[in-house]
């Protein structure tokens, strides 16, 4: 089965105070990271950013042989999904979509998703149960066993992603998209080293991960 990967990355980065995708982790830049990873279960990977940053993505980026282009991305999340999946090939029978700012997420976490989809799910998408207590902005509990938190990769069957963007509506989720056209969400153990790269305080705790045993 063809499978290519479209990773986001053309945040500005305005909670991180600069392009986080674009800072130094471990002696490179985390979307190296996240592309690498990506490019582990790949034919090919559309890397989407903004468009000042193309030539300088291209560049960090030119070693992988799964890069098939960078792309300029639109003005919301889901604008730069639909530019990358431009790029995608017609035949393609699977579809990732990642975070360019998730940089651990482990090939082991890319082939669980893609196996998920072989094996006959539309959509597979890696959870992760809270920890901490919760609460609604109002004051009410939330029972945190009835809550997860969605990280990506998230894998599709290629023709379900295609129709669930040619809505044209937005989401900060794909998998949300994906059950507004009336896709079937397969869940997946997600993994708590695969933090999101959102604030400074991140980078440091990723730098941690990076030094253990799981990462060497």
């Amino acid at each position: 089965m063809k499978i290519w990967t479209v990773l986001v990355a053309a945040g500005e980065g305005q909670r991180f105070g600069s392009k986080k995708q674009l800072a130094e982790l471990g002696g490179m830049p985390v979307l190296l990271h996240s592309t690498i990873n990506a490019s582990s279960v790949s034919d090919g990977v559309v890397v989407v950013t903004s468009g000042e940053d193309i030539e300088f993505v291209e560049s960090c980026l030119k070693s992988i042989n799964q890069v098939h282009e960078v792309v300029q991305g639109g003005t919301s999340r889901s604008e730069s999904v639909r530019c990358g999946l431009k790029k995608v090939p017609d035949d393609s029978e699977i579809v990732i979509v990642h975070d360019g700012a998730r940089p651990l997420a482990s090939q082991e976490l890319f082939e669980s998703v893609v196996e998920k989809i072989k094996n006959g799910a539309e959509a597979a998408v890696p959870v992760v149960p809270i920890a901490d207590s919760l609460r609604s902005i109002n004051g009410e509990q939330i029972n945190r066993d009835e809550v997860l938190v969605v990280q990506t990769p998230q894998a599709f069957t290629a023709s379900l992603l295609r129709k669930a963007y040619l809505s044209g509506e937005d989401a900060t989720d794909d998998s949300s998209l994906v059950e507004s056209v009336g896709g079937i969400i397969d869940f997946v153990d997600g993994d708590a080293s695969n933090l999101k790269i959102t604030v400074s305080s991140d980078l440091l705790i990723a730098e941690q991960f990076l030094l253990t045993e799981k990462f060497n």
